[in-house]
């Protein structure tokens, strides 16, 4: 079973070896309907040529003497039949293939979702978060309109030529001759046009995907295009993007100007026209059933025109899907590991020469400390010493690739990532808060936390007389990623949820930059407090908070140079002094 830090409880298995088996396996699991869809268009199609059987066998009466105006009756009693018979199998058909391509994008749709969510910190950082959308609303909707009405069509329009020809062999086998040339000659043409048009279709979704990932980037970045005068050069790469895509429709259609299925129809047309007449002056058929061959051979007209929309459509589907499997059958290198440990964590935390890269670019190397249960560590370094890296190491976002991290002395890799990440809370100089409520936001980590414990997280974190100045309190709605509250005021939310999850290992990444002298200091006191209940590891460069710690670790260049108490450090670590100096 693949890697993945997430998994869907019951999750169906697709096949995901390529783009057209994958979609072939969500099909399958609906499988009545391209049964009725199947049936449904022989029906239909089979009801329209019986159509033109009999206006051939009316015209067949009426040039017949002492013809009966009841004969007549019969003939357009059959003709009625056969209509109403076509357009209820229409409607039957159109019903069932957009059923199954509402539910084939639903049920895709939800397959990236939980696949994006298992896919680890590592996989995330690397793709740009437009492309991602792009991938799961408008590649999503192409598989939709792939089967409707893209496939719909294409099976429609082939059983619209099968079901005709053998209906014109019942005529007269004789008049199956320029059909079958023209069948020939429509998929010679028809696997021309596929095969210059797939290169294409490839293209205008990647196009897609990079137009959409570079607006999606801009627009996240819109403060830092205003601030560094850069709309023009941000006005310029979008309209020159814009410009390539528009450019795949262009070569789209200079494919489709040359659609030569069309003239191979117009062609034979005429040459059936001419060989049926033929037939008519030889005796061999009677002239209702030159004008039934003829207005049986006329509905490969709309097969073929059609063919052109429909193939189309196909391809990009394909395309699309080939885009979506790509990040679907992404391996991930860490595994949710449900039947892993699940017990509660009292909060030692030991590194055992532990060595972290990213992408062969070394950050950690040979790690070793311990922290024991309640202790309060501070990590010091310049920047890029690896400071982050190694509290990310401890719930897992990412894993060590040499020695070993263990928590209660149990490497991390044997625990649950549910019960692991569920006791450990994190909280970051970058505050991210979603689109919700206050409250939401507080409580996004115990779903079911009532308003009392809330109020209760948020006065520790000295956000509660804030939050009570809006008008709306606590239900106040705050934008993406916070943008109405001030830094302060979401680096005191994040510290209330952080609170609120009660972990037993805390993680502060400089979690009080944005905050001032004074509500940092009654901040710092309600995290003493809670953080003599649990291991606390603080990233800062706060004098008062690196003073109280119980253990200071020294970074440089990706290791541990020294290691101690505040006085201890202080008196012999000269990495640590030029630190303390410069603080």
């Amino acid at each position: 079973m693949e890697k993945r830090e997430f998994r869907v409880d019951n999750e169906y298995r697709y096949t995901r070896t390529g783009p057209g088996r994958w979609i072939v396996s969500h099909m399958m699991r609906h499988p009545l309907f391209p049964i009725v869809v199947v049936v449904t268009s022989i029906i239909n199609n089979y009801a329209y040529g019986n159509i033109q059987l009999y206006v051939g066998h009316g015209f067949d009466v009426i040039t017949k003497a002492g013809w009966l105006a009841a004969d007549l009756l019969v003939v357009v009693a059959f003709i009625a039949g056969s209509a109403i018979t076509q357009g209820l199998t229409g409607v039957g058909r159109n019903i069932a293939v957009e059923f199954l391509a509402q539910r084939l994008e639903r049920e895709s749709r939800e397959e990236l979702y939980g696949s994006l969510l298992g896919k680890s910190q590592t996989f995330h950082g690397r793709q740009r978060v437009g492309d991602i959308m792009a991938r799961a609303t408008n590649d999503m909707h192409m598989l939709n309109l792939m089967f409707s009405p893209g496939l719909m069509l294409i099976v429609d329009s082939m059983l619209a030529m099968v079901v005709p020809f053998f209906m014109i062999l019942t005529i007269n086998p004789a008049l199956g001759l320029v059909p079958a040339i023209f069948l020939v000659l429509l998929s010679l043409t028809l696997w021309d046009y596929n095969k210059r048009l797939t290169p294409v279709s490839i293209g205008q979704r990647e196009q897609f995907g990079l137009l959409n990932s570079s607006l999606a980037e801009t627009i996240s970045g819109i403060e830092v295009v205003k601030s560094n005068v850069q709309e023009r050069y941000e006005w310029n790469k979008f309209t020159g993007n814009a410009r390539s895509f528009r450019d795949y429709f262009v070569k789209q259609g200079i494919v489709e100007a040359r659609y030569w299925p069309m003239m191979a129809f117009a062609v034979c047309w005429g040459a059936a026209l001419f060989h049926s007449l033929l037939l008519w002056k030889q005796g061999t058929i009677s002239l209702g059933q030159v004008i039934a061959f003829m207005g049986l051979f006329g509905t490969f007209r709309f097969s073929t025109f059609i063919s052109l929309f429909s193939f189309n459509l196909v391809q990009i589907g394909i395309a699309s899907a080939g885009r979506i499997l790509e990040f679907i059958n992404y391996k991930s290198e860490m595994d949710q590991n449900s039947a892993g440990r699940g017990a509660h964590i009292d909060g030692r935390v030991e590194f055992r020469n532990v060595s972290f890269a990213f992408d062969e670019n070394p950050v950690l190397t040979n790690v070793s400390f311990t922290a024991e249960p309640g202790q309060t560590v501070a990590i010091v370094g310049q920047t890029g010493s690896g400071k982050t890296t190694l509290t990310r190491l401890i719930n897992r976002i990412f894993d060590v690739q040499k020695g070993s991290v263990l928590i209660d002395g149990v490497d991390v890799r044997e625990w649950s990532m549910e019960s692991l990440r569920s006791q450990i809370s994190f909280i970051e100089q970058d505050v991210f808060l979603f689109s919700l409520s206050i409250r939401e936001n507080i409580a996004f980590g115990v779903q079911d936390a009532g308003l009392a414990r809330i109020e209760t997280a948020a006065r520790e974190a000295q956000a509660d007389a804030f939050i009570r100045s809006f008008k709306d309190g606590y239900e106040t709605e705050i934008g993406e990623r916070g943008v109405t509250l001030s830094g302060g005021q979401k680096q005191r939310i994040a510290i209330a949820r952080a609170f609120l999850t009660d972990p037993r290992i805390l993680i502060l990444d400089d979690s009080t930059s944005a905050i001032d002298s004074r509500t940092e200091d009654e901040i710092q006191q309600a995290m003493r407090r809670i953080a003599q209940k649990r291991t606390t590891f603080i990233i800062t460069h706060r004098l008062s908070q690196i003073r109280w710690a119980d253990h200071i670790l020294v970074l440089r260049g990706g290791e541990v140079v020294d290691q101690g108490s505040h006085d201890d450090l202080l008196a012999r670590s000269g990495d640590y002094q030029r630190i303390f100096a410069l603080l």
